[in-house]
């Protein structure tokens, strides 16, 4: 059974986090990727622990948590391509391949002669993905964009956190995972024009673009009503109860979507007549008496186990689930089942390596099974020999 991209071969500028994830899902879905990464030191992410995979002598390899999460399936060679000889690597590269994804600044390419306009003609239907930080056009796009930067400068961090607290980051790299994913969007896409047209083109990707783009509501509200929006801890801006709820004996999480499910959720905690309450029957007016709802639902929560409420308001049809921590999400049974983790053999000195797995479900063109993220300049000699200058 052949993959969704089979017969694509991506050449990979990129590094650290963005671009990587973009790549990295590009590969699982079938696509050949070459990473190129700087000699000695390769990707930053390869410096970026502990932890870091050591092998079963003892030894600590370049591979980190950090940058397996955004690299399996793909082949490495380190290029120092500020160097004639590098260029050419690169220029003899370009010739096989359909998609090359960068995330320099603006102009570090173009200086060395290496950017789209300086390689298009060397692969016609090339399609070519800059990642940026800021865009490559406009005053900012000089800057260097890191996801906690982009956070800041973007908004989320105003919106996260307690209403009381200070602006918070989100736990992960969210800005640049979610630039990649529409990095990858934006190829496909061009790939499909490709297949009709036979044309190729750019994608400009922005971290700070991306960042706004999935601001979703937190921004729109903003456009319709004019009143900026505040942090609210785990509230909702727009529906109510949708936050999480100290129990008995620790936190669930609740998510009432509508009114019916308001209903079921009080019929569950034995005060029916709250959803008669003029101040709760519709979610606008909980909304807007959240604080009333809030206290008015706490005493009752506080009368049974996390796990019991959770229990009694799935089977009544109101979402609600447990706080878990990240050990206990992986080691929960139905992450396994879902395919949600992969443990790869022993390999190269190598013990056993787990890594997440992909969460798509394809039933004509599934996801490759997951392929060992590589050592710094591992594929050389096969990469030279299949593709290098003549």
């Amino acid at each position: 059974m052949t993959s969704s991209l089979d017969g694509i071969r991506i050449l990979d500028l990129s590094r650290i986090l963005a671009g990587p994830t973009a790549t990295q899902l590009l590969a699982d879905l079938g696509a050949e990727v070459i990473k190129v990464e700087r000699p000695g030191a390769g990707d930053d992410t390869r410096s970026w622990g502990p932890p870091h995979v050591t092998r079963t002598d003892g030894t600590e390899t370049d591979l980190t948590g950090y940058f397996l999460s955004a690299n399996r399936g793909k082949q490495s060679i380190a290029v120092d391509f500020t160097t004639p000889e590098g260029a050419g690597i690169i220029r003899a590269l370009v010739k096989h391949c359909d998609i090359v994804v960068e995330n320099f600044k603006p102009g570090d390419l173009a200086r060395r002669g290496l950017d789209y306009d300086d390689l298009v003609a060397l692969r016609p239907g090339l399609i070519w993905c800059s990642i940026t930080g800021f865009g490559r056009t406009g005053a900012d796009a000089d800057r260097t964009g890191y996801d906690f930067l982009v956070q800041a400068m973007g908004g989320i961090m105003s919106l996260t956190g307690d209403p009381d607290g200070a602006p918070m980051k989100v736990g992960v790299g969210i800005a640049d995972v979610m630039c990649g994913m529409y990095a990858a969007t934006g190829i496909l896409a061009a790939l499909h024009h490709r297949d009709r047209s036979g044309q190729g083109q750019r994608v400009d990707v922005a971290l700070y673009d991306a960042q706004l783009a999935w601001l979703i509501n937190g921004a729109t509200n903003m456009l319709v009503s004019g009143k900026a929006p505040r942090r609210l801890g785990n509230r909702h801006p727009n529906i109510a109860p949708y936050q999480t709820i100290e129990t008995g004996d620790g936190t669930l999480a609740l998510a009432c979507g509508n009114d019916a499910q308001f209903a079921r959720l009080a019929g569950v905690l034995g005060a029916p007549g709250l959803a008669d309450d003029p101040r709760f029957a519709t979610n606008r007016a909980r909304v807007a008496h959240v604080d009333a709802l809030e206290a008015a639902l706490l005493p009752l929560f506080a009368q049974g186990t996390a796990a019991a409420w959770e229990r009694r308001l799935t089977a009544a049809g109101v979402p609600a689930g447990p706080v878990r921590s990240v050990a206990q999400v992986l080691a929960d049974p139905d992450t396994v089942a879902r395919g949600m983790l992969t443990t790869l053999p022993a390999e190269d000195g190598l013990p056993p390596l787990r890594l997440l797995g992909n969460p798509l479900r394809m039933s004509a063109t599934p996801v490759c099974a997951p392929r060992r993220p590589p050592f710094l300049d591992e594929h050389r000699d096969d990469i030279l020999r299949r593709f290098g200058p003549a």
